[in-house]
């Protein structure tokens, strides 16, 4: 009986203490309301709903559960295939010139003063604000056969004009210069915030070591810059892997299928083709390969405290 009667009071006490921590983070849960039901309603869900749609034969009108079916014919899928290769093509070529470039900018901007450094921020941060389909067809124009550019500087050596998304060999690195050429914006001001943030002691002590310019950025800013880097490759990755407005606005996936890519073809199968469930299954096996190259730029590239 005695131990019963301090059992009580001490299962009360816990309840108190746990109503009073949710009455003091009640305002902050409020705040989160709103955000949490707009994720749940417009990604948690539909993500669900996908993947549940990939095992089903889904149609206009009507719907029939098929197992893997799906999932079969992704794999056996020549276009599939081709949409994969253009799209690591893609990522293969942009994610680590982008991020490099980054890097490199980050560091000319920040040996500079602050008004320089603000007017830099605010140049090469500006495309990344600007709309996507503006940017396309801003290039779209560039790469015009007949008065583009890129047509008109190449007249200055006397090169006759090229066909640059018109033919399958120039189509896909068309898009990839493009790509390369346009400023990683969100990398440059992310290297730029992480480099404030380095101590400046450590540099101190390099150059008492007789470390030079170039060798206190090789051991000390990139070293400490690892976790920052891991951020944009990744951040990087995901979105040359979905790489779908600069297709749609310049080439439409061609001529072919040389620009292809998963997210094209994903929303091709699904809104054109109205195979909303082989759609799905393809976003489900995108999502898969996402992972997979994330997991593995997270081994390679995490730091060790």
């Amino acid at each position: 009986m005695k131990l019963e009667q301090e059992t009580i009071p001490v299962i009360t006490t816990v309840k108190k203490t746990k109503w009073q921590r949710f009455k003091k983070y009640l305002p902050a849960y409020l705040f989160l309301l709103p955000k949490l039901l707009l994720f749940t309603t417009f990604i948690a869900i539909p993500v669900v709903w996908a993947f549940l749609l990939s095992f089903q034969d889904y149609k206009v009108f009507g719907a029939e559960w098929v197992g893997f079916e799906n999932y079969l014919k992704v794999f056996t899928s020549e276009a599939f295939g081709k949409a994969l290769w253009n799209t690591f093509l893609f990522t293969l070529v942009t994610v680590p010139f982008n991020v490099i470039s980054a890097l490199i900018i980050a560091t000319l901007i920040y040996s500079l003063g602050r008004l320089s450094q603000s007017l830099f921020r605010a140049a090469f941060y500006l495309p990344t604000v600007t709309s996507g389909v503006i940017i396309a067809m801003v290039w779209r124009w560039m790469y015009n056969y007949d008065f583009g550019l890129f047509n008109y500087v190449l007249g200055w050596f006397g090169v006759g004009p090229v066909n640059w998304l018109g033919q399958s060999a120039t189509a896909l690195w068309a898009i990839i210069i493009m790509q390369c050429l346009i400023p990683f914006g969100v990398g440059i001001i992310f290297y730029l915030a992480s480099m404030g943030s380095i101590s400046e002691s450590l540099y101190e002590a390099a150059t008492i070591d007789g470390a030079n310019a170039f060798k206190k950025w090789i051991h000390i800013t990139l070293p400490l810059l690892k976790p920052s880097t891991l951020y944009l490759v990744l951040l990087s990755t995901i979105g040359s892997f979905q790489v779908f407005t600069q297709i749609i606005m310049m080439t439409g996936g061609g001529p072919g299928s040389s620009t292809e890519t998963l997210v094209h073809l994903i929303y091709k199968t699904g809104f054109r083709d109205f195979e909303f469930g082989f759609a799905a299954a393809q976003s489900m096996v995108l999502f898969l390969i996402i992972l997979f190259f994330s997991i593995i730029q997270f081994r390679i590239l995490r730091h060790e405290e």
